[in-house]
């Protein structure tokens, strides 16, 4: 608790060890399958601890831990603590919580689900999920998602949720997806208000004070890392 109640910083990453900023490549230019080049994140959040990821909550239902879920591809550096996520991973949270408001039932990320790094051996290429900007949702309630019907029928939900996410079509080839719902948001950063945008800069900004924002269309308040008082063991 003492971490989270401190509060995570923001990083910017171009001020990092130089090991880090080769694998996160903060503000460089990387190309999609069409050929279109898009700039990675510069700003981060810095994890820590386990117990800091496992706490905090990004939303109601949503922890920070559930975005760094990798696995061995995943580059060995960038799966020790101190650990760095884009901020834009608190919007994706946002619409996530809204999702599984929208389906009323627990939405589960997958394996390299969340943020996978440049160095992330699946990330061959740009893919928003190296922005934090994508998830990969497996099972959603009991429903274990590896058919056409189960895929396409939360895809339309995904859909209908907001004209800000895109959904990767059903199919197995490159893609397309036939084991998971796959969402995004597409090269989305964001800068913290803290953080200027000149050169790089080796100062931290300690960032989620305590809020509580109520939308007036009734949405879940906007997504903060310091709201504590949801129970890190409520299921999502």
């Amino acid at each position: 608790m003492a971490e989270t109640e401190a509060g995570l910083k923001v990083v910017d990453a171009g001020a990092l060890e130089p090991e880090l900023r080769a694998l996160l490549r903060p503000g460089e230019l990387v190309e999609d399958v069409h050929g279109r080049r898009h700039r990675l994140p510069r700003y981060f959040y810095e994890v820590p601890s386990h117990e800091a990821a496992s706490e905090i909550r990004l939303s109601p239902h949503f922890g920070l831990n559930e975005f760094l879920l990798v696995d061995l591809r995943e580059h060995v550096r960038l799966r020790a603590y101190p650990r760095y996520v884009p901020c834009a991973v608190r919007l994706l949270a946002f619409y996530l919580e809204h999702l599984r408001t929208a389906v009323g039932a627990q939405v589960h990320l997958a394996v390299n689900g969340g943020y996978r790094s440049p160095a992330h051996r699946l990330a061959a290429g740009a893919t928003p999920h190296m922005w934090a900007t994508a998830a990969d949702i497996y099972r959603v309630g009991s429903t274990v998602l590896r058919d056409r019907t189960s895929i396409e029928t939360y895809s339309r939900l995904v859909e209908e949720l907001s004209d800000d996410l895109w959904v990767m079509p059903y199919g197995p080839d490159v893609g397309q997806a036939d084991d998971h719902v796959h969402l995004d948001l597409g090269y989305l950063v964001l800068v913290p208000r803290e953080m200027g945008e000149g050169e790089p800069d080796d100062r931290a900004s300690s960032v989620f004070e305590e809020r509580r924002r109520g939308d007036r269309r009734g949405w879940p308040a906007a997504p903060t890392l310091a709201g504590m008082d949801a129970d890190p063991s409520q299921p999502h």
